[in-house]
Formats: structure tokens, sequence, C-alpha cells
């Protein structure tokens, strides 16, 4: 049977995209597109999708679509509040991946349980500090959980940290802030991209 040769050679171009070998006719070709498993012969496509191989690959396909199209969907139905707790989860990962050296803030302990991103003024009575750096610090969670953040002595490593004018100007006024969903997925992404370049650095 004649076949009819619709993409059989590509020539290879020196920063070109990679080539690979066709599984069913052996000859080299360059994908264009990603989910390509075999060259442009038609014979081959037919072959290759009857093989166990195709059918596996085809499913595969499939279920990388169907999830794309689940994360999509989930994406579009996210409230304002759901992406405030993308952003604040974000930023506790990142304060944690930050203050990885460091003791809890309030007891100064090191141990090998679990840490928190514990802030010094809480987020229900300020929550236009929610995302400050210098408002959430490495805490351990009995302080957190357990002393109520343990405050008295928090304060303290504070000043030490950071010094008393920046303490003070945590514990003055502040005007509210009302971040829209752009701004939310943008400062999420960041942190994202923030801790792992910090874990990166570590490992």
């Amino acid at each position: 049977m004649k076949r009819t040769p619709l993409q059989r050679k590509t020539p290879l171009t020196s920063g070109g995209p990679r080539r690979k070998r066709c599984p069913v006719c052996r000859v080299m070709f360059t994908k264009t597109r990603d989910s390509q498993a075999v060259c442009g012969d038609i014979e081959c496509a037919i072959t290759y999708g009857k093989s166990e191989k195709g059918q596996a690959s085809a499913k595969k396909a499939l279920a990388d679509v169907g999830r794309r199209d689940i994360k999509v969907r989930k994406e579009k139905l996210k409230s304002r509040a759901d992406h405030l707790k993308d952003t604040q989860q974000a930023f506790n990962a990142w304060v944690r991946a930050r203050d990885a050296d460091l003791p809890c803030i309030s007891c100064g302990r090191h141990h090998d349980g679990q840490y928190h991103a514990g802030h010094y003024r809480t987020v229900g009575a300020n929550p236009e500090l929610r995302y400050e750096p210098l408002n959430a610090w490495k805490q351990c969670a009995p302080c957190n959980n357990h002393l109520s953040g343990n405050l008295i002595n928090y304060r303290i490593s504070l000043l030490q940290r950071i010094g008393e004018e920046k303490v003070k100007w945590l514990e003055g006024p502040h005007q509210a802030k009302k971040h829209t969903i752009e701004e939310l997925k943008a400062m999420t992404a960041d942190y994202r991209a923030k801790t792992k370049e910090l874990k990166r650095a570590a490992a």
C-alpha cells in the first residue's frame, strides 16, 4: 500500500525544535504540537492509534486535558475570599522559608515541631497587615496556638530584629487595604516564586 506522507521529513535546524524518531516507521521528525507522538504520515498515525501504547498515550493526553480543564473551571469559581486564602497560604509559606534558620520569634527555641507564620498584629484585628513582611515571623505551634502568640516575648524579640521605630510603626494606625482579585493573584504567584527560590538556594 502506498504511503501518503504529510510531513515525512523535516530538516534539523540548529536551535530549532527537538527531533524524535517515529515509533512506527522509525523516521526522524520534528513535532508540530506537544501531543504529537508519530510523524505526519497518516498510516503511522492509524497504526500507532491502534497499538496498546498509542491508546495509553491518547488516554493520558485526554486525562491531562481533563485536569487542566478542571483547574481552569475551579479557578473561575473562586471567590475573593478564596483568593485571600491562597495569598495568605503563599505568604505564610514564604515567611517560614525566609526564617528557616531562625528560632521561634517568641520563645527562641529550635525544635523539630511544627512552625507557623505568626503575626504580631493579628489578621483579624489588623487585616491591612496580613501580608506585611515585618508583621509575620516564624513561630512555633505552641506559642502561636496555645499561648495566643506569646506576644510579650514576641515584642521583645521583634525589637531586637527590626528596631523600635519599625515596631511602633506596626503598632500604629494603618490605612485599610482592599486588594483586587488580580492583585491577590499576582501576590500569590510572587510569594510562591520567592519561596521556590529560597528553597532552591538552601538545597
